[in-house]
């Protein structure tokens, strides 16, 4: 079960996450939807980067029966990335929410030698969805 706590003014219908959470976990997850004020304080507070950013995940210690961990999104991010690159605030924020679930799953980008962006791309594929942040990043 997916967790949504909306702290915007934004109206995002959850159930268009429910095909990507239903691929990868049956986990319950927090899906919190913020502005970049907030998400910049807990990249500052919890990764040292004193600026917003897209997307951050929170894994819960492993243990039975908690949650797999939280994922936090930008809305105003999510706007400039939706125009930027074309599609949809929904889209961006279905890749956004596919890329948090992905590091609560334990792959990492940053150290992983593909390993993540081969499975978000299978995933944006199996599903249609616009291309993928790390490839974006890559670029």
């Amino acid at each position: 079960m997916i967790d949504f706590d909306n702290r915007t003014d934004y109206e995002f219908d959850i159930n268009k996450l429910n095909d990507i959470y239903n691929l990868l976990t049956d986990k319950d997850i927090e899906l919190i939807l913020t502005d970049d004020e907030e998400i910049k304080e807990l990249n500052s507070q919890f990764r040292n980067k004193d600026k917003a950013t897209d997307v951050l995940s929170f894994p819960l210690e492993a243990m039975p029966g908690m949650p797999l961990g939280s994922i936090v999104i930008s809305i105003d991010t999510a706007k400039k990335g939706a125009e930027e690159f074309g599609h949809s605030v929904d889209d961006e924020i279905r890749l956004l929410f596919l890329h948090g679930l992905l590091h609560l799953l334990g792959y990492d980008h940053e150290t992983d030698n593909g390993e993540m962006r081969a499975k978000e791309e299978e995933i944006i594929k199996k599903l249609n969805l616009p291309s993928s942040l790390i490839v974006r990043n890559e670029d």
